[in-house]
């Protein structure tokens, strides 16, 4: 491997960059839910979730606080976790494209696909987070 790829695939710029791209998708979609609270009222509806106010302001503080920990490295496994778990939940609850058909089934498939991707990319953030933190212990990464 190339020095400047290994050095910075161990850089804590990397490692900053890498966190705030995951943290944006789940910010944004929280804050969102807090800052135009009508629009998350209707999509929790939309959902069949009622009441509506609850599963706004409780997915809101799940995606912040998902968002925190990646951000700040704080509990990172934790947020990963939850995050995970609520993008499993949106799939059964929300994108249940084996109970649709055509184009809208297609949609929601690919909904589906892409939270499971997230999910795979929260489980590596939580691995590197990990062993990130075994190799300070040990002083080899500052």
């Amino acid at each position: 491997m190339p020095y400047f790829i290994k050095s910075s695939l161990e850089s804590q710029w990397l490692w900053h960059i890498s966190r705030c791209c995951m943290a944006l998708l789940f910010f944004s979609s929280g804050l969102s839910k807090v800052l135009d609270v009508n629009a998350g009222f209707q999509e929790m509806q939309a959902a069949g979730l009622e009441p509506a106010w609850l599963f706004n302001y409780a997915s809101a503080l799940i995606l912040l606080v998902g968002a925190y920990s990646i951000l700040f490295d704080r509990h990172l496994w934790l947020g990963a976790a939850l995050l995970s778990i609520f993008l499993a939940l949106t799939i059964v609850i929300v994108h249940t494209f084996w109970n649709m058909s055509g184009v809208q089934a297609n949609i929601s498939l690919y909904f589906a696909l892409e939270h499971i991707s997230v999910i795979g990319g929260l489980i590596g953030i939580a691995i590197a987070s990990h062993f990130r933190q075994q190799l300070q212990d040990v002083g080899v990464i500052a």
